[in-house]
């Protein structure tokens, strides 16, 4: 079996399935190590420099923005403050006396040789005007008016009196319909749960201010409590590209919705999704990371049998394997069914079940796939490749010590077995267990030196050890003693990626390409394709060529999800956001686990929120193509 990544290690896939099956794992890891990455342009990283990148700058939850009329000295603000009391108390009393049949009075009219107005302190009566009196004063006085009514909403919001803060802040917005006003009212609303009114007010809001990075979260929050998962998406987005991706709490809104979304979808999905397998890259990798063993007697080519028979559809699935196409697998899968259905199998009947369990498991049938490995167990105890298998799908399960148990009952039946050694160390490279892991792979290769992925994975092993002089020696060796395998040049190709040798590492993909067209025309291995595009991107930034090698390897094998999820991502590294999204949707469609399934709807629900924000906000579309670009997610 092909070794898993360099770069990081899968934590929902089974032992026994390489980590190159899927492109997750990569991409996660890169944007955990990339903070400055928000998921919706997912692969490209933001540079922003200080200027004009925060947008209001508060200390505490509620505060004041300026309105930026032009600065008065405090002598000015005092006298325009009087006269503007003197005007608006007169208007009231002027309004009473007409309410009563009395004669109004005209206020004073300032001299020509000052200002019109005389400031002093507000008085408190306007707090027992209601909206109907606020209007009715002049503009200039509202607009003083409007910061004395928001204080005081702030300290009935400080001492939770809601209600009182709720009409203090409509007062205010009466006076001044400024965001701050709306967002704190919204503040109030919060406190409440009335979400709909949040929504209300810090729509109003950003209607007036745009970028008004508080009131987005205000909304978002509220979208979220509603279970509108898409809207609050945008919202926190928005948020997080106004201020640079520099608010922590922003950017895990983000994944977090993300994550709660796509949870959610994915068991929707997976409750109707029709068994699959998946792609003839992955089965045929999960094939050949167990050893090649004669077949039981009496199915050989040499033996003819009708496939009426279940010896027959046994003996017809096996030629199909050779294959190793998609169709060809299918129908093996079939085969393997029906070969148990007609029953009359004999001594082959344990390794039927065995055959059988393995396709329902590459079909994610696991209950089905557990019950068909434990019958032929039951059947053949000394049948280790079925414990192995067992311990594969327990692992995937979440059941490590089950896994464990199955090593060991294997090793009971045959300690010589290399394929033992083998699966165990994949558990615990998975585990992060190097050691133990490179000591299991020796052992395989000690019992077995011709199974070219125990090479090949102690090689890898002792380069996420940080042995590198041992880890390139090993490939140097498997180069010399398998010097017509591609998967060794292939692998041994990733290395160099990850160490920056991107010349070197060309000439080995290019190597393993022109041996798997050799040895395997009809059932290329389409790694070497996708690591090659990869490398040219991060090279060169060569899209075009990458695309094209992602369109050959997609031609080869059409479901091969980790060329999908490549694609998607050289599209969105381009902002080609649309075309992204639908390999991304696409990608969704392949994933054979939950785990697989949900990263896949998180990226694809993260590519469609950047589009909608883009629709939603022009202004920040241009603010994103301003940004630079960072390297391509491996």
């Amino acid at each position: 079996m092909p070794p898993p990544t360099v770069l990081s290690i899968p934590q929902a896939t089974t032992v026994s399935v390489p980590a190159n099956s899927s492109v997750w794992d990569r991409v996660s890891t890169w944007v955990s190590e990339n903070k400055a990455v928000v998921y919706t342009i997912a692969g490209v990283a933001i540079v922003v420099t200080g200027a004009g990148a925060v947008y209001y700058i508060r200390n505490s939850g509620i505060q004041d923005l300026k309105d930026g009329s032009p600065k008065l000295s405090k002598k000015e603000r005092r006298k325009r403050k009087q006269a503007e009391k003197e005007a608006d108390v007169e208007k009231v009393r002027s309004a009473d006396q007409n309410a009563a049949g009395g004669q109004s009075q005209t206020p004073p009219v300032a001299s020509p040789s000052r200002p019109r107005t005389v400031a002093v302190d507000i008085p408190d009566e306007i707090f027992e005007l209601d909206e109907k009196a606020l209007l009715e004063l002049s503009e200039l006085t509202r607009k003083e008016y409007a910061p004395k009514l928001k204080e005081a909403g702030n300290k009935a919001y400080g001492a939770k009196d809601f209600p009182k803060a709720i009409e203090l802040y409509s007062k205010a917005i009466v006076c001044k319909p400024d965001p701050v006003y709306y967002s704190n009212r919204a503040a109030c609303y919060n406190a409440l749960n009335e979400w709909d009114k949040v929504i209300e007010d810090t729509t109003a809001a950003i209607q007036l201010d745009p970028e008004y990075i508080k009131a987005l979260n205000r909304r978002a929050n509220a979208y979220d409590h509603m279970g509108k998962y898409s809207e609050a998406l945008v919202d926190f987005t928005a948020s997080c590209i106004i201020d640079g991706f520099r608010n922590e709490q922003s950017a895990q809104a983000v994944e977090r919705l993300l994550k709660k979304y796509a949870e959610s979808r994915a068991k929707e999905i997976l409750e109707t999704k029709p068994p699959k397998l998946p792609s003839s890259t992955f089965v045929s990798n999960y094939l050949q990371s167990f050893r090649i063993k004669p077949r039981p007697a009496g199915l050989e080519d040499s033996v003819e049998l009708s496939e009426e028979t279940g010896k027959g559809q046994l003996q017809l699935g096996l030629k199909n394997l050779e294959s190793k196409t998609g169709a060809a697998f299918e129908q093996a899968a079939a085969a393997f069914d029906k070969a148990l259905e007609l029953g009359d199998l004999g001594d082959c009947t344990a390794y039927a079940y065995n055959m059988r369990g393995t396709f329902r498991c590459l079909m994610g049938k696991h209950e089905e796939a557990l019950a068909d490995l434990s019958k032929s167990i039951e059947l053949d105890p000394t049948m280790t490749q079925s414990y192995i298998k067992r311990a594969s799908m327990n692992l995937e399960l979440g059941a490590p010590d089950l896994a464990e148990d199955d090593f060991k009952k294997a090793m009971d039946q045959n300690p010589e077995d290399p394929d033992i050694y083998y699966h165990r160390a994949q558990l615990q490279f998975i585990k992060g267990e190097f050691a133990d892991a490179a000591k299991d792979y020796q052992k395989s290769i000690d019992l077995d030196r011709d199974f070219i992925f125990s090479h090949i994975q102690l090689g890898v092993t002792q380069y996420k050890m940080g042995s590198i002089a041992s880890s390139m020696a090993t490939f140097r060796r498997c180069m010399k003693n398998f010097d017509k395998t591609p998967d060794v040049y292939n692998y041994y190709g990733e290395l160099l990626v990850d160490q920056n040798k991107f010349p070197e590492a060309i000439e080995k993909f290019d190597t393993a390409i022109e041996l798997e067209k050799q040895t395997k025309p009809m059932s290329m291995n389409v790694l070497p394709l996708i690591n090659k595009s990869i490398a040219l991107f991060q090279w060169k930034q060569d899209f075009k060529e990458a695309e094209k090698l992602c369109d050959a390897a997609l031609i080869i094998d059409p479901e091969c999800d980790i060329a999908v999820a490549t694609m998607a991502q050289l599209l969105l590294q381009q902002g080609k956001v649309t075309e992204a999204l639908k390999y991304f949707e696409r990608a969704a469609e392949l994933a054979r686990t939950e785990g697989e399934l949900v990263n896949a709807l998180s990226y694809a629900e993260a590519t469609r929120t950047q589009i909608q924000v883009q629709e939603k906000y022009p202004q920040l579309a241009s603010k994103l193509a301003g940004m630079s670009g960072g390297g391509m997610v491996r």
